[in-house]
């Protein structure tokens, strides 16, 4: 049996590798990984191969930037001689880059099965490029894999076959507990000159947010006023800061004594900052299931979530953009009034192990 696992951008990172882990245990399984190189930063890349002990990438395509047509068709083009090459019994694509989707077109079309890993997410907004790949990813897939019992009800509410639908639990969870001590020992807050628990951390990238000068504007003055009141640290991602250049909002920022600009941290210390955070600020889906994980309030700075359950039974609070929601929601926080949450279902560390036994009694 020969499987290929699929990665294209980070958040893929951190869901495959409890997957590779969780193969070592079947030696007769041929497990190859890939990499599109749909995130084109070398540096960044190796920093979280190293850190979640993921192998060198057996194949890379190297695909690089473009326009979401642009990426999809480069990776099909790559990925089809890949397959034709290698010819796997399942390829693994996991979460909802561009190259998840392309993958699976691509799999699905040459006879191979596919697997995907977070399936059944939705956050019933098609305006997001996510959703589109998650909608279709799904379709095609033989096997889908979810991280809640409400993604099993999505994927049957749009006709999938129950017999395709397997709950297991979040991979991403598995590396969080995995990881979580040597991240722990790192002491990030510190090097950075913060107080455990006595600092907010944010995170800012999708294009709904730093795109629109107007919506950037008005999170730049959340966090300006912010920091007034607590310490914030601020990873800016590559596509932030080029609009924050570009929008003329740079100088603002930098006026602001409390607020902290960094670069975009590795896998571990970013986990050390979350877990010693008062607050965290976010558009990422991945850090409203991490944060529910370690128990600290999370604000989603977006209309919508593809991860309900965070909000449900999390420490996750949908606010927006809009500077007074997410001021008066940060507040209540930092006055002690914010919800603890509860660990999901089957969020144990142990999704992955599921997930292959489930793979190789299949095949």
């Amino acid at each position: 049996m020969k499987i290929l696992s699929v990665v294209g951008a980070r958040p893929n990172f951190m869901k495959i590798a409890p997957i590779m882990d969780a193969l070592q245990a079947y030696p007769q399984v041929e497990n190859l990984l890939l990499h599109t190189g749909q995130h084109y930063d070398e540096a960044m890349s190796r920093v979280f191969f190293e850190e979640l002990d993921l192998p060198k990438p057996d194949i890379y395509l190297g695909i690089g930037s473009g326009s979401h047509a642009e990426q999809t068709a480069f990776v099909m083009l790559a990925f089809e001689k890949v397959l034709l090459e290698h010819h796997p019994d399942i390829v693994i694509v996991v979460g909802d880059v561009n190259s998840t989707l392309a993958c699976s077109v691509t799999a699905v079309k040459l006879g191979v099965s596919v697997a995907h890993v977070e399936a059944g997410l939705r956050s019933y907004d098609r305006q997001m490029p996510e959703e589109i790949n998650r909608i279709v990813t799904d379709a095609l897939s033989d096997f889908l894999f979810t991280t809640s019992r409400q993604a099993n009800q999505n994927l049957i509410r749009e006709g999938l076959d129950p017999e395709k639908i397997f709950f297991v639990g979040n991979v991403m969870i598995d590396t969080l507990d995995k990881h979580r001590v040597r991240a722990e020992l790192l002491g990030t807050p510190g090097r950075l000159g913060l107080q455990p628990g006595q600092y907010a951390l944010m995170t800012l990238h999708r294009a709904a947010n730093v795109d629109d000068p107007m919506v950037l504007s008005r999170l730049v003055d959340v966090l300006y006023e912010l920091q007034t009141e607590i310490p914030l640290l601020f990873p800016v991602h590559p596509r932030t800061s080029k609009r924050l250049a570009e929008f003329g909002l740079l100088e603002r920022l930098e006026t602001a004594s409390q607020l902290q600009i960094v670069p975009p941290q590795g896998y571990l210390p970013f986990l050390d900052l979350m877990a010693h955070a008062r607050l965290v600020l976010t558009d990422s889906g991945g850090i409203q299931e991490e944060t529910t994980i370690l128990g600290i309030p999370c604000l989603t700075l977006r209309q919508n979530t593809e991860r309900p359950i965070t909000v449900t039974g999390g420490t996750n609070t949908v606010v927006g953009s809009n500077p007074g929601v997410i001021l008066r929601a940060a507040r209540r926080i930092l006055s002690g009034t914010h919800k603890n949450g509860q660990i999901p279902e089957l969020w144990d560390g142990h999704a992955a192990e599921r997930l292959v036994e489930i793979l190789v009694k299949h095949n």
